[in-house]
């Protein structure tokens, strides 16, 4: 099933790959959220749920494991996850399928690929990565993790925070200086067994939203890895991230689009039954107008993220585009979540109300994986230069 262009992609297909992932969703996923939520995790044997289901890593090449589905099968899970509300999920699925395993299909050899992604698509494995840091979060080059060549075995020491998956990884990719003194020249990648020995798990941060997602500090301590877990070239790992983070942006684009989606169609149909002065609360001019403001904010950034998707695919995504479609469309999620709670009144501030669990799952999505802030400074640079 290869594909470069997105108009090649069947849609017909695609169509029915979606209702088999709202199937799965509505059986496996739906009844159990909540209780998830209240527990702040989901059950390790989900991962391998969602592996039988097909719904994991699906576009990693059949040779590895997976079924070599275009990108915007992938895309598609993380889609279904964020518009049926389920936001944790979507982050915790994003990073497992849209991030660590491609890393290690585009960068790694072909013992590594078959050591990690076969497991990967079938949930045996979870994977995590590990950027951040206490003192390093947007600023990578500060990060202070090392990694020490002795024989055949790099020794890893340092401290990790943020960690999506953090409290389920099986497999971790580390950033970490094997040179203090290049900057971020000295930045290595490494494919982390957290089985051994020196590797040690945080607790699960507590956060305001997104609370089944397990995200956690970590901690190397002499920790030895094999030099075979050096991914590509030492004191390439800056340069891998650059490469590899345009789709990562892009995909939290997409998750945002389709979170402010579930958002609207929840507040769309609570209007309809809402009744306030004797109307329904879609007959209310403002009511009207926040809802054509809002579908008109969603359906621009849905248009731009699609043409990003279409660009990815061919190879033609580029940092700034990338950037683009993650500052607009999170933005745009965090307004649309904001403007559809406040039609809800009282009861959009109640957690029985799903759309409050929208508008404080959303809030991350301006943060992580490169914050706005940072977005526009990247955008910035591409329109006007560097300073």
């Amino acid at each position: 099933m290869e594909s470069t262009m997105t108009s090649t992609v069947d849609q017909e297909e695609l169509a029915l790959f979606r209702s088999s992932v709202i199937k799965a969703l509505e059986t496996e996923v739906a009844p159990h959220y909540e209780a998830w939520e209240k527990s702040g995790v989901v059950p390790r044997e989900l991962w391998n749920t969602l592996g039988d289901a097909g719904m994991l890593c699906v576009d990693i090449p059949e040779d590895c494991g997976g079924c070599g589905a275009p990108f915007q099968y992938s895309v598609v899970v993380g889609e279904e996850l964020a518009r049926m509300g389920f936001g944790a999920l979507s982050t915790n699925v994003m990073v497992h399928s849209d991030i660590v395993a491609p890393y290690i299909s585009h960068l790694g050899n072909e013992a590594q690929k078959q050591q990690w992604l076969p497991k990967m698509v079938s949930g045996d494995v979870v994977g995590a990565i590990a950027m951040t840091e206490p003192g390093a979060g947007s600023d990578l080059q500060a990060m202070r993790t090392s990694a020490v060549r002795d024989g055949d075995d790099y020794i890893l020491n340092g401290s990790k925070t943020f960690i999506t998956n953090g409290q389920h990884a099986d497999m971790v990719i580390v950033a970490a200086k094997t040179d203090p003194s290049a900057g971020a020249k000295g930045i290595s990648l490494f494919l982390v067994d957290t089985s051994l020995e020196g590797y040690s798990r945080g607790r699960n941060l507590e956060k305001i939203g997104q609370h089944s997602g397990d995200t956690s500090e970590m901690f190397f301590s002499d920790m030895r890895v094999p030099a075979s877990a050096l991914v590509g070239e030492e004191g390439k790992g800056f340069v891998y991230l650059m490469q590899e983070l345009p789709r990562e942006r892009l995909v939290i684009g997409a998750l945002g689009v389709a979170a402010a989606r579930g958002a609207l169609d929840l507040t769309i149909a609570y209007t309809h039954e809402r009744v306030l002065f004797g109307q329904k609360l879609a007959q209310l001019q403002n009511t009207r107008f926040e809802i054509a403001r809002m579908e008109t904010d969603y359906q621009v950034n849905k248009a731009f993220v699609a043409q990003c998707i279409s660009q990815y695919e061919v190879g033609e995504l580029d940092a700034p585009t990338a950037s683009m479609a993650k500052y607009s469309a999170t933005e745009m999620q965090c307004r649309v979540a904001d403007g559809c709670l406040q039609l809800f009144g009282g009861y959009g501030y109640t957690t029985e109300y799903p759309i409050s669990r929208a508008f404080m799952d959303a809030r991350v999505q301006r943060i992580y994986g490169g914050t706005s802030e940072v977005m526009k400074e990247i955008i910035a640079r591409s329109v006007l230069g560097r300073v």
